[in-house]
Protein backbone atom coordinates (compact mmCIF):
# COMPACT_ATOMS: atom_id res chain seq x y z
CA UNK A 1 0.00 0.00 0.00
CA UNK A 2 1.44 3.41 -0.94
CA UNK A 3 1.58 6.28 1.51
CA UNK A 4 -1.15 8.08 -0.47
CA UNK A 5 -3.38 5.01 -0.43
CA UNK A 6 -2.69 4.50 3.25
CA UNK A 7 -3.64 8.07 3.91
CA UNK A 8 -6.93 7.70 2.07
CA UNK A 9 -7.76 4.57 4.02
CA UNK A 10 -6.90 6.24 7.27
CA UNK A 11 -9.15 9.15 6.45
CA UNK A 12 -12.14 6.91 6.87
CA UNK A 13 -11.13 6.23 10.41
CA UNK A 14 -8.52 8.86 11.21
CA UNK A 15 -5.62 7.91 13.40
CA UNK A 16 -2.76 5.70 14.02
CA UNK A 17 -2.20 4.35 17.60
CA UNK A 18 -5.34 4.90 19.60
CA UNK A 19 -8.71 3.48 20.84
CA UNK A 20 -11.96 3.95 22.61
CA UNK A 21 -13.62 3.61 26.00
CA UNK A 22 -14.19 0.10 27.30
CA UNK A 23 -17.79 -0.82 26.62
CA UNK A 24 -18.30 1.95 24.04
CA UNK A 25 -19.66 1.14 20.56
CA UNK A 26 -17.11 -0.49 18.27
CA UNK A 27 -17.29 2.34 15.76
CA UNK A 28 -18.91 5.73 16.08
CA UNK A 29 -19.59 6.79 12.52
CA UNK A 30 -18.62 10.40 11.79
CA UNK A 31 -21.41 12.95 11.79
CA UNK A 32 -20.56 15.56 9.18
CA UNK A 33 -21.09 19.16 10.24
CA UNK A 34 -23.22 20.60 7.42
CA UNK A 35 -21.18 18.58 4.92
CA UNK A 36 -17.99 20.44 5.83
CA UNK A 37 -14.62 18.72 5.98
CA UNK A 38 -11.22 18.97 7.58
CA UNK A 39 -7.76 18.41 6.09
CA UNK A 40 -5.87 15.79 8.08
CA UNK A 41 -2.41 14.21 7.91
CA UNK A 42 -1.14 11.45 10.19
CA UNK A 43 2.40 10.81 11.43
CA UNK A 44 3.41 7.48 12.95
CA UNK A 45 6.13 8.39 15.44
CA UNK A 46 6.28 5.32 17.69
CA UNK A 47 9.60 3.59 16.91
CA UNK A 48 9.75 -0.17 16.55
CA UNK A 49 5.97 -0.64 16.36
CA UNK A 50 4.40 -1.49 13.00
CA UNK A 51 0.64 -1.28 13.52
CA UNK A 52 -2.71 -2.23 12.03
CA UNK A 53 -5.36 0.48 12.41
CA UNK A 54 -8.99 -0.53 12.93
CA UNK A 55 -12.30 1.25 13.21
CA UNK A 56 -14.26 -1.23 15.27
CA UNK A 57 -13.65 -4.59 13.57
CA UNK A 58 -12.82 -3.06 10.19
CA UNK A 59 -9.15 -2.90 9.25
CA UNK A 60 -8.31 0.47 7.77
CA UNK A 61 -4.54 0.59 7.57
CA UNK A 62 -2.40 -2.57 7.72
CA UNK A 63 1.35 -2.51 8.32
CA UNK A 64 1.62 1.21 9.05
CA UNK A 65 5.32 1.73 9.71
CA UNK A 66 7.15 4.16 12.04
CA UNK A 67 8.32 7.36 10.39
CA UNK A 68 5.47 7.41 7.85
CA UNK A 69 3.66 10.72 7.29
CA UNK A 70 0.52 10.39 5.16
CA UNK A 71 -0.45 12.83 2.45
CA UNK A 72 -3.12 15.34 3.50
CA UNK A 73 -6.62 13.92 3.18
CA UNK A 74 -10.14 15.34 3.28
CA UNK A 75 -12.22 14.03 6.14
CA UNK A 76 -15.81 14.71 7.17
CA UNK A 77 -15.99 16.60 10.44
CA UNK A 78 -17.16 14.42 13.31
CA UNK A 79 -16.15 11.93 15.99
CA UNK A 80 -13.99 8.88 15.20
CA UNK A 81 -13.38 5.86 17.44
CA UNK A 82 -10.16 4.07 16.52
CA UNK A 83 -8.23 1.03 17.72
CA UNK A 84 -4.58 0.44 16.92
CA UNK A 85 -3.00 -2.98 17.29
CA UNK A 86 0.51 -4.28 16.97
CA UNK A 87 0.63 -5.69 13.45
CA UNK A 88 -1.19 -9.02 13.20
CA UNK A 89 -2.84 -8.85 16.65
CA UNK A 90 -6.20 -7.25 15.78
CA UNK A 91 -9.11 -7.12 15.95
CA UNK A 92 -9.52 -9.62 18.83
CA UNK A 93 -6.35 -8.75 20.72
CA UNK A 94 -5.59 -5.89 23.10
CA UNK A 95 -5.10 -2.54 21.34
CA UNK A 96 -1.78 -0.76 21.76
CA UNK A 97 -3.69 2.50 22.10
CA UNK A 98 -7.34 3.56 22.02
CA UNK A 99 -8.82 7.00 21.56
CA UNK A 100 -11.88 8.86 20.33
CA UNK A 101 -10.93 11.83 18.16
CA UNK A 102 -13.17 14.81 17.37
CA UNK A 103 -12.40 16.53 14.08
CA UNK A 104 -13.87 20.05 13.63
CA UNK A 105 -14.92 21.31 10.20
CA UNK A 106 -12.39 23.53 8.45
CA UNK A 107 -9.37 22.44 10.46
CA UNK A 108 -5.99 21.66 8.91
CA UNK A 109 -4.52 19.23 11.40
CA UNK A 110 -1.85 16.61 11.91
CA UNK A 111 -2.45 13.65 14.20
CA UNK A 112 0.74 12.27 15.68
CA UNK A 113 1.14 8.88 17.31
CA UNK A 114 4.28 9.19 19.40
CA UNK A 115 5.98 8.51 22.71
CA UNK A 116 5.44 10.64 25.80
CA UNK A 117 8.44 12.06 27.65
CA UNK A 118 8.54 8.88 29.76
CA UNK A 119 8.23 6.57 26.76
CA UNK A 120 4.53 5.63 26.66
CA UNK A 121 2.55 5.55 23.38
CA UNK A 122 0.20 8.52 22.94
CA UNK A 123 -1.79 10.40 20.32
CA UNK A 124 -1.85 14.19 20.02
CA UNK A 125 -3.57 16.47 17.53
CA UNK A 126 -1.90 19.61 16.24
CA UNK A 127 -3.76 22.31 14.34
CA UNK A 128 -1.57 23.65 11.55
CA UNK A 129 -1.46 27.44 11.25
CA UNK A 130 -2.46 28.30 7.68
CA UNK A 131 -2.92 32.05 8.21
CA UNK A 132 -1.13 34.47 5.88
CA UNK A 133 2.59 34.99 6.34
CA UNK A 134 4.05 38.50 5.81
CA UNK A 135 5.91 39.11 2.55
CA UNK A 136 9.48 37.83 2.70
CA UNK A 137 8.72 35.68 5.75
CA UNK A 138 8.24 32.00 6.51
CA UNK A 139 6.63 30.29 9.47
CA UNK A 140 8.67 27.77 11.47
CA UNK A 141 6.87 25.35 13.78
CA UNK A 142 8.68 22.89 16.03
CA UNK A 143 6.92 19.95 17.69
CA UNK A 144 8.48 17.79 20.40
CA UNK A 145 7.00 14.29 20.16
CA UNK A 146 10.00 12.29 21.39
CA UNK A 147 10.78 10.53 24.64
CA UNK A 148 13.38 13.12 25.61
CA UNK A 149 13.91 16.01 28.07
CA UNK A 150 13.31 19.76 27.70
CA UNK A 151 15.37 21.49 25.03
CA UNK A 152 16.16 24.84 23.45
CA UNK A 153 15.92 25.13 19.67
CA UNK A 154 18.49 27.39 18.01
CA UNK A 155 18.86 28.94 14.57
CA UNK A 156 22.34 30.11 13.69
CA UNK A 157 23.32 29.23 17.29
CA UNK A 158 20.81 31.75 18.65
CA UNK A 159 17.88 30.40 20.74
CA UNK A 160 14.53 30.66 18.96
CA UNK A 161 12.47 28.47 21.31
CA UNK A 162 13.44 27.83 24.93
CA UNK A 163 12.48 25.12 27.40
CA UNK A 164 10.33 23.08 25.02
CA UNK A 165 8.89 19.85 26.40
CA UNK A 166 6.94 16.88 25.06
CA UNK A 167 4.26 17.30 23.70
CA UNK A 168 4.65 21.04 23.22
CA UNK A 169 4.70 23.16 20.07
CA UNK A 170 6.19 26.56 19.30
CA UNK A 171 5.87 28.76 16.22
CA UNK A 172 7.65 31.87 14.95
CA UNK A 173 7.72 33.93 11.77
CA UNK A 174 11.26 34.25 10.44
CA UNK A 175 13.00 35.57 7.35
CA UNK A 176 12.61 33.18 4.42
CA UNK A 177 15.78 31.33 3.45
CA UNK A 178 17.98 28.48 4.58
CA UNK A 179 18.74 28.33 8.28
CA UNK A 180 21.07 26.04 10.23
CA UNK A 181 19.15 24.72 13.21
CA UNK A 182 20.15 22.60 16.16
CA UNK A 183 18.75 21.50 19.50
CA UNK A 184 20.51 21.80 22.83
CA UNK A 185 19.60 20.61 26.30
CA UNK A 186 17.76 23.46 28.00
CA UNK A 187 20.10 25.99 29.57
CA UNK A 188 23.24 24.46 28.07
CA UNK A 189 25.27 24.56 24.85
CA UNK A 190 25.30 20.76 24.58
CA UNK A 191 23.97 19.88 21.13
CA UNK A 192 21.43 17.05 21.26
CA UNK A 193 20.23 17.11 17.64
CA UNK A 194 21.73 18.61 14.51
CA UNK A 195 22.80 20.93 13.14
CA UNK A 196 20.52 20.56 10.12
CA UNK A 197 19.78 22.97 7.29
CA UNK A 198 16.11 23.91 6.90
CA UNK A 199 14.86 25.54 3.70
CA UNK A 200 12.18 27.97 4.90
CA UNK A 201 10.43 29.09 1.72
CA UNK A 202 8.46 32.33 1.66
CA UNK A 203 4.77 31.89 2.45
CA UNK A 204 5.12 28.40 3.93
CA UNK A 205 4.82 26.79 7.33
CA UNK A 206 7.67 24.33 7.84
CA UNK A 207 6.81 21.94 10.65
CA UNK A 208 9.67 20.02 12.26
CA UNK A 209 8.96 16.93 14.36
CA UNK A 210 11.47 15.24 16.62
CA UNK A 211 10.32 11.70 17.37
CA UNK A 212 11.73 8.51 18.82
CA UNK A 213 13.48 7.77 22.09
CA UNK A 214 16.64 9.29 23.50
CA UNK A 215 17.18 6.29 25.79
CA UNK A 216 16.92 3.87 22.87
CA UNK A 217 19.11 6.11 20.67
CA UNK A 218 16.65 6.15 17.78
CA UNK A 219 15.72 9.83 17.64
CA UNK A 220 14.72 10.92 14.16
CA UNK A 221 13.60 14.10 12.44
CA UNK A 222 10.58 14.52 10.16
CA UNK A 223 9.48 17.65 8.30
CA UNK A 224 6.13 18.71 6.86
CA UNK A 225 5.67 21.74 4.61
CA UNK A 226 2.35 23.56 4.35
CA UNK A 227 2.21 25.98 1.42
CA UNK A 228 0.08 28.75 -0.06
CA UNK A 229 0.21 31.41 2.69
CA UNK A 230 1.83 34.26 0.77
CA UNK A 231 0.77 37.81 1.51
CA UNK A 232 0.51 40.33 -1.33
CA UNK A 233 2.81 41.37 -2.81
CA UNK A 234 4.66 38.42 -1.26
CA UNK A 235 5.38 35.98 -4.00
CA UNK A 236 4.10 33.37 -6.33
CA UNK A 237 2.02 30.75 -4.49
CA UNK A 238 3.74 27.38 -4.38
CA UNK A 239 1.80 24.16 -4.14
CA UNK A 240 -1.76 23.54 -3.00
CA UNK A 241 -3.27 26.15 -0.73
CA UNK A 242 -3.29 24.99 2.86
CA UNK A 243 -2.09 21.50 1.95
CA UNK A 244 0.76 19.66 3.59
CA UNK A 245 3.53 18.06 1.58
CA UNK A 246 5.35 15.31 3.44
CA UNK A 247 9.11 15.19 3.11
CA UNK A 248 9.67 11.47 3.36
CA UNK A 249 13.32 11.61 4.31
CA UNK A 250 13.92 10.77 7.95
CA UNK A 251 17.21 11.95 9.42
CA UNK A 252 18.49 9.26 11.84
CA UNK A 253 19.67 10.87 15.04
CA UNK A 254 20.45 7.80 17.12
CA UNK A 255 24.11 8.72 17.43
CA UNK A 256 23.22 12.06 18.88
CA UNK A 257 22.49 12.35 22.58
CA UNK A 258 19.35 13.03 24.68
CA UNK A 259 17.06 15.68 23.51
CA UNK A 260 14.47 16.45 20.96
CA UNK A 261 12.86 19.32 19.25
CA UNK A 262 9.91 20.31 21.45
CA UNK A 263 6.50 21.77 21.06
CA UNK A 264 2.64 21.63 20.92
CA UNK A 265 0.34 24.33 22.33
CA UNK A 266 -2.43 24.44 19.87
CA UNK A 267 -3.57 28.01 19.29
CA UNK A 268 -6.31 29.25 17.05
CA UNK A 269 -8.63 26.46 15.99
CA UNK A 270 -8.71 23.73 18.65
CA UNK A 271 -8.82 20.09 17.73
CA UNK A 272 -10.64 18.49 20.64
CA UNK A 273 -9.56 15.12 21.94
CA UNK A 274 -11.68 12.90 24.13
CA UNK A 275 -9.82 9.93 25.50
CA UNK A 276 -10.28 7.38 28.19
CA UNK A 277 -7.85 4.80 29.52
CA UNK A 278 -8.90 1.22 29.46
Amino acid sequence: MTTRTAGAALAAGIAVTLSVTAGAPALARPQAADGRQATVSVLHGVPGLTVDVYAGDKELLPDFKPGTLTDPMKLDAGSYDIKVFKSGEGPDGTPAIEKTVDVPAGANATLVAHLTADGKPALDAFVNDTSKVPAGKARLTVRHVAAAPAVDVRAGQKPVFKGLTNPKEATAEVAAGTVSADVVLTGTDKVAIGPADLNLAEGTNTVVYAWGSAADKNLALKTQTITGMHSAPGGVPAGETGQAAAHNESLPLGALSLGAVSVLGITGLLLRLRSSAR
